[in-house]
């Protein structure tokens, strides 16, 4: 498996415009895309200008939003999530920085550790993070991003979310204060494959006797976010293996922030449509067999996960 590598990315970004180009069915694409990228050129620099050349005055707060986007083999929702996103926080006056935390190893895939892995690595220069899937994109510019000082803030809410709606569903986009994810221990790390993770947190955020938070007055309903995730492209990994389920149902309070073990095999820079960045770790996880034998990947499975580094734009 090959890190996330940003010059493929422009290369990938490349080929499609030559695709457009050798057709010519589609030149008047060619040429209303290149209008539009012109015009979004325009915009983003503006956008930019007004979220980071500003300097200190583009957020009088003075507090620093890390984003980490746990992440495996979503290079497509990818690059519709960086510019979007920083489109999208641009006028908050928020300062911000979009970290993809890239699992490279041959174990199933670990959200949750990934989460604990990248607020290690950023603790220090930001003070509160937002725990955001790739393929959940907000639309709704009511919708804030602010410091959370009174308790998590649960952006993806059941009655906004596309696809989750119970009560107790935390998942998908969560603000958290540095000292309150600290104070919690993160999130559990015994949760291998697809889900679970969020409810045990949730169990935490209880157990500390957090108030989780969620927007009010929006009205745009289940139509607040787009969610690019397709089942057909993106099976997630359901399966449960010997004593996973009865190991699962069991909240873990034990695990998390203290004890995630990994390796950053590298960091980089990756910049898509040559002005919206992003920082990719690519990180490798460790698995404690013994006690979570079901992290091992089957090998079609792990041939399949693809890491990230700039040979890929």
């Amino acid at each position: 498996m090959a890190p996330l590598d940003a010059r493929e990315v422009q290369h990938k970004i490349r080929h499609h415009l030559r695709r457009l180009r050798n057709n010519p069915s589609g030149v008047f694409i060619l040429v209303l895309t290149t209008v539009i990228l012109s015009i979004s050129f325009i915009y983003g620099c503006w956008q930019i200008f007004t979220l980071v050349g500003s300097g200190s005055s583009a957020n009088s707060s003075g507090h620093r939003l890390a984003i980490i986007v746990p992440f495996r083999d979503r290079f497509d929702e990818l690059l519709q999530f960086v510019p979007h996103m920083i489109a999208f926080l641009a006028g908050q006056k928020v300062t911000f920085q979009i970290f993809v935390m890239n699992q490279v190893d041959d174990y199933r895939f670990n959200r949750a550790s990934l989460i604990n892995a990248g607020f290690s690595l950023v603790k220090d220069d930001f003070d509160y993070i937002a725990m955001h899937d790739v393929d959940l994109l907000p639309v709704n510019s009511a919708l804030t991003y602010a410091f959370p000082a009174d308790g998590p803030m649960h952006i993806a809410a059941p009655e906004l979310h596309p696809q989750y709606h119970y009560e107790k569903f935390i998942g998908g986009i969560l603000l958290m204060t540095s000292k309150h994810f600290e104070q919690v221990n993160g999130m559990p790390n015994k949760y291998w494959g697809w889900g679970m993770e969020d409810d045990a947190l949730y169990a935490r955020l209880m157990d500390a006797g957090m108030n989780i938070s969620r927007p009010v007055g929006i009205t745009t309903g289940y139509e607040t976010f787009k969610h690019i995730h397709s089942a057909v492209r993106r099976k997630r990994d359901m399966e449960r293996v010997g004593d996973q389920s009865r190991s699962n149902r069991k909240k873990d309070r034990q695990s998390g922030l203290k004890d995630v073990r990994f390796d950053v095999m590298d960091k980089q820079k990756l910049t898509i449509d040559d002005k919206f960045e992003c920082t990719v770790y690519n990180v490798k996880l460790h698995c404690d067999e013994a006690r979570t034998p079901w992290c091992r990947l089957s090998q079609a499975d792990a041939k399949a996960a693809t890491p990230l580094s700039p040979s890929q734009t």
